[in-house]
């Protein structure tokens, strides 16, 4: 089994974004774009990775930590497509060229996604994040983007210590919490933990907005505030985020 990181930044939402996939030190590849959305970045990880390891028969375990992502490709996109790639409400899917180029790589391979907190520690997860964030970053000042080594034969030898010290692989979160909006969520908003994820679940987004009326005890007010400020942003941007 091959144990691998996926992960995209944009600063700004949209603005200067990469995406990078990471096995290990010596295995992992990043690229980018001057002005695109963090879901871009996230979406173009997974399509990367995929096709880095396109040679390969060993199955793929995916550590993601957008449920955007995972939702899309193991529990959205099967409906997208039988109705023509678009949405429950007749509208075009988002990012409908990346999903598609998706649905073509992931075609009879063996993978599974797990997700995975982000910003908490995870190896991985780190790992990638930062690579992608420094390939943002990169374009932000007009620097040369790190684009890293890709998949070279040191890779082979990487992928089996992986499987030893990324910890228990369990059973994959596969389907979390359904994002409202596909569009909207920087990296900070999407590392929901599952038991924030059980407040919606929606099987397909209905619309490109929605209106809705929360009522919070002082003590979740209180802890909602603590988590933005945490976050560096408003308990308001951090609420949609959750929703």
């Amino acid at each position: 089994m091959i144990i691998a990181a996926a992960d995209g930044s944009a600063l700004g939402n949209p603005g200067p974004a990469g995406w990078a996939w990471y096995v290990a030190d010596d295995c992992w590849a990043a690229g980018g774009w001057k002005h695109a959305t963090n879901n871009q970045g996230e979406l173009t990880a997974v399509l990367e990775l995929f096709r880095a390891t396109a040679h390969l028969d060993e199955e793929l375990l995916v550590k993601c930590d957008s449920q955007y992502v995972i939702n899309s490709v193991t529990k959205w996109m099967p409906n997208w497509k039988r109705k023509g790639w678009r949405k429950s409400d007749g509208k075009p899917v988002l990012n409908v060229e990346l999903l598609q180029q998706i649905d073509e790589a992931i075609a009879g391979r063996r993978y599974r996604f797990e997700w995975v907190k982000g910003h908490a520690g995870h190896a991985l997860n780190e790992a990638a994040d930062a690579r992608a964030r420094a390939v943002a970053e990169a374009y932000r000042r007009g620097s040369t983007v790190p684009a890293g080594p890709g998949w070279s034969g040191a890779c082979e030898a990487d992928a089996a210590p992986a499987l030893a010290t990324a910890g228990p692989i369990g059973e994959p979160e596969l389907h979390g919490a359904a994002e409202l909006f596909e569009e909207e969520a920087p990296s900070p908003h999407d590392d929901r933990s599952p038991a924030d994820a059980t407040l919606f679940d929606f099987d397909d987004p209905a619309s490109d907005w929605l209106a809705m009326t929360l009522e919070l005890t002082a003590d979740e007010h209180a802890r909602l505030v603590e988590r933005a400020r945490a976050a560096g942003i408003s308990p308001e941007e951090f609420l949609r985020g959750l929703i």
